[in-house]
This record gives structure tokens, sequence and C-alpha cells, in this order.
């Protein structure tokens, strides 16, 4: 428990009040505000996605589609998957955290393009403001994944909006993944090499690696999407002489590699929880470090496995479907690792630190029914299954969002300079973490005896598991809107935060909270390595 004095020290000159007015949030180059606006604007998109998904819940309480017709359902979930992995998941933790952060862990006053940063947003804005318009304007019913020939023969003209709203976001990606990758290279502090560098700049690294690389691939292939819409030439669309599994190659050549953008990130935040507070350093750091990379390149080489019912080829099947257990390899090390580094620790169980079990036990799970839809055999009988979107939202939902809850947690007196109350950040990782599992696991027995996703209406036998899903559901709601109360409170009456509440190791916890507008006063040097829990630094 963090106990400081409800009286803090005099006021003094830092980010949050170097500059008032709206203009001065507006046009800011200080990558701290920066941060702050995406904050805004993707929880913004968070609570927008989960409304769809309560609405859906509501809709699946009963067999009979008695809440929503048909047409209205199925353009609730394009919606509700649309804002959550294009306007929430992807960006969310190198958006944020990683916006905050990565200079001040690296000892730099900023990050390397501070204009490009701003303008990442405003990109990311302009295009988040197209989609949302165009999905409640118009109406889609494509699914997030725009799927042909569902939106090229059958949609209607707001899916080409919706899907160049999707585009123009991709160049905000772009654009902060390059201002992460230079600022790693090229402004570290002395001192701090490749093998100093906390884990969680090894994973935004590795994050704007793919960023930078697999984005491209679905920027061309929206642009293909939209040719073929408005000239009408057979690319995707097989009454045009195109081949719609041609549109599934491209897509999840870079949708996989988008799962790692928002776990990826993940794992650097849950490596920096578990050490501080197993105060001990990471078991195998420079394993850890390497497994990030392998990660990321694996995410390149397995998007076939989303295709083994869509008509490729059985030999590329079997080839993906051994990549795909590869894959398992390098996630396992890191489980593992962290397993480790908690025996024999003085672990602390802050909230902060349930949010990371929390992901340690969803992504588990959600990892290890991932190696059952990689199987060929059963993925014929699971796949468009409930089964699927229950390991999909254990990974992404269950894993990622736990771990973006930890980061907001334990950043949070840094970021803010004031401190939550303990006893309800506990209260919402304990009612997430069980809420979650209520809503989901049922899932994945629907799946496994067959109900099919996207259908709002069901056989009465599979009634009860869709109460206890949805009732797992409004307990996921109250464990999410918990921290919007709890943390805005915070802001105004919360007991002022120490420069290190948590007794934490790194660079950003050197200097006050919130940091100065510049950063740091001087260049830092490092003299440790990363988590010298061993060590008085």
């Amino acid at each position: 428990m963090i106990r400081d004095a409800r009286t803090g020290p005099a006021p003094r000159h830092h980010y949050l009040n170097a500059g008032h007015g709206l203009a001065s949030w507006f046009l800011t180059k200080d990558h701290k505000r920066i941060a702050w606006l995406y904050f805004v604007s993707i929880t913004g998109f968070f609570f927008l996605g989960g409304l769809a998904a309560t609405l859906i819940r509501l809709e699946l309480i009963t067999p009979n589609g008695d809440l929503l017709s048909s047409d209205a359902y199925n353009r609730l979930f394009s919606l509700h998957g649309i804002v959550m992995v294009w306007f929430f998941l992807i960006p969310s933790i190198p958006t944020t955290f990683g916006n905050f952060l990565l200079p001040l862990m690296v000892g730099a006053r900023d990050l390397a393009f501070p204009r490009l940063n701003l303008l990442s947003w405003y990109v990311y804005i302009i295009g988040g403001l197209f989609t949302l318009i165009a999905a409640v304007a118009g109406g889609i019913d494509t699914g997030w994944t725009f799927y042909t020939p569902y939106s090229t023969l059958f949609a209607n003209g707001a899916v080409l909006a919706a899907a160049t709203g999707v585009f123009i976001v991709g160049f905000s990606s772009i654009l902060t993944g390059i201002n992460f990758i230079v600022t790693v290279h090229t402004m570290r502090a002395p001192g701090l090499t490749w093998f100093r560098l906390p884990l969680f700049v090894w994973a935004q690294y590795a994050t704007s690696l793919v960023m930078v690389l697999a984005t491209p691939v679905l920027s061309v292939t929206l642009v293909l999407l939209a040719v073929e819409r408005v000239f009408g030439v057979g690319i995707f669309d097989p009454s045009l002489g195109g081949d719609p599994v041609l549109f599934e190659h491209l897509f999840w050549f870079y949708s996989h590699p988008a799962v790692y953008i928002m776990i990826l990130p993940a794992m650097g935040v849950v490596s920096e929880v578990v050490s501080c507070f197993a105060h001990k350093r990471i078991f195998g750091y420079r394993v850890m470090a390497f497994s990030i990379l392998a990660i990321a390149l694996f995410g390149f080489l397995v998007w076939g496995h989303h295709m083994f019912v869509s008509g490729q080829s059985i030999y590329a099947g079997v080839a993906f479907s051994l990549l795909s257990f590869l894959v398992s390899v390098p996630s396992a090390i890191k489980i593992f690792n962290w397993l480790a580094t908690l025996y024999k620790g003085r672990v602390r169980f802050d909230a902060p630190m349930l949010f990371a079990m929390s992901f340690l036990g969803l992504f588990l799970i959600g990892g290890l029914t991932g190696v059952f839809v990689a199987t060929l055999a059963l993925d014929v009988q699971m796949h468009d299954t409930y089964f699927v979107v229950a390991h999909f939202h254990y990974i992404m939902v269950g894993g990622a969002v736990s771990a973006y809850m930890a980061a907001l947690h334990f950043w949070w007196p840094k970021i803010t300079g004031r401190l939550y109350p303990e006893m309800w950040a506990r209260v919402s990782a304990i009612t997430v973490f069980a809420g979650f599992n209520l809503t989901f696991f049922p899932q994945y027995i629907l799946g496994w005896a067959g109900m099919p996703r996207r259908y709002h209406a069901y056989v009465e036998d599979f009634q009860l598991l869709n109460v206890f899903s949805s009732a797992g559901a409004s307990m996921l709601a109250v464990g999410y809107l918990l921290p919007l109360i709890y943390l805005l409170w915070s802001l105004r009456y919360g007991a002022h935060a120490s420069a290190n509440p948590w007794n934490a190791r790194g660079l950003e916890w050197t200097i006050p909270s919130p940091p100065p507008e510049e950063n740091f006063e001087r260049p830092p040097r490092v003299e440790h390595e990363a988590y010298a829990y061993d060590t008085d630094a």
C-alpha cells in the first residue's frame, strides 16, 4: 500500500501547468501532453465499443431476435469490432504509455520528431471520425474484417467510407512507429546500452517494427478494395473475375501481426509491473528481449492459420499450422520467466500487480486455446463459432486490456502526481477478472457445442450459457467504469505522489511526479543494468 501525506510540496512547474488554454494542448509538441490527447480519445472509443457490446449481450439473453433486427445486429457487432480493434486495441498502449514513457525511459527530452508525433494524433482523430460517421450514419454490416464479397458486392456505400477511415488511421500507426524506432536508436542516455533497456522499451521497439512493415500492406489492400468498388475492376469480387481468397491473404498478412501490435506492448507492461512488485530482477532478461523480437518475427509468418477452411492449399495449411505452434514457444518463454521472477520474490498485491496477474491467467488460457484453433482438424469444427470469439477476447481483451489497466494504475502517480484509492482499484481488478471469465468462458463451451458467431437468434439449448455470459458482461462493465470514476476523483482529491511511490527502478522514477516539461534537468547517465533491485539505484 502506498502511503503519502495528503498535503504535498509547494506548487512547482511541470508539464501539466506549463501552459493553459486549448491551444496549449492542441498545438503542443510535448510527448506527455500528446499522450494525454491520445488517452482521452481512445477512452471515448473504448466506451463506445463497450456500449455496442452491451447491446449485443442484451440481445443474446433470449434465443429469439426480439431486441434488434438481424440487420441492426449485424451493424452493431460490426461497429463494436471496428471501434475496438482499429481505434482502441491497436493504438492503446503505444500511443498513450509509449508516447509518455519512452523518452523518459531512454533519458531523452522528447521523441525524435515532436511535430510528427502531434500529426499522428490528428491523423488518428480524422480517421476515427471518418469511420465513426460512416458506421453510425450509413451502417456497416461486414464485421471488422471488411471481408469480400460482403464489402464489394452486397454492402452499402458506408463500407467504403469506413474502410477509408481505417486507411487514414494506418498512417497514424506508421508515424508513431517511425518516431519510436528513431528515438530508441539515436536518443538513448549515455550508458544505456541495448541490453540495459527496460523490456517495455524493447516491446515498443518490436511493435514499431511491425507497425512500419505491416501497416502498408493493409493500406494497399483497402486501396484495392476502393478501386474495385469505384471502378469495377475485378480484384477480389468473383463476379468480376476477382479472387476473395486474395483479400484474405492480404488482410491477414497485416492483421495477424496486428495481434502482436496489441499484445507485445502489454507484455512490456507486465514485465515492468512483475519485476517491481516482486522486487526482483527479471529472470532471463536477454532471453525475454530476444523472445519479444521472435514474437514480432513469427507474427509475419502465421497469417494463413485464419484460412484453413477458406480454400487455400492443404500443404500451405500444414505449414501455417506448424508455424502457429512454433510462435507459442517465445510466448511460453515469457510466461515461465515471469513466474520465475515471482518465485521467492517479495510480492505485493497492489492494484497494478492484480491486473498483471489477471493478464497472466487470461493470456495463458487464450494462448492454450490458440493451439486448438491452430490444429487443422479441430479448426474445421471450431471455425466461425463462439470458441473463436472466446479465444480472441481472452487474448485481446483479457490480455491486452488487463495490461493496459495495469499500466494505467502503475504509472498514474507518475503521470498525474496524484494517488488513487487503492481499495477501489483492487475491487476493480477483481471484478474485471471475475466478470471477464463469466462472460467469455461459457463461450468456449458454446463454440465447442457448435453455436455459430454473428447470429442474433439461436436454439434454446444455448440460452443458459448465454445468460451467464451476459451476466458476466454486466460485471465487466462495472469493473471498467470504476476506474473512470476513482481516477477522475484522484485528479482533484488524491494524495500527492512522490517521485517513486512504488520503489521501482528506471529513469522515469528518478524525476518528480508529474514530470517537468523538459523531463530531465541534465542528461542522465545509466550505470546499472535494468531492474537493479539488488542495488541502491
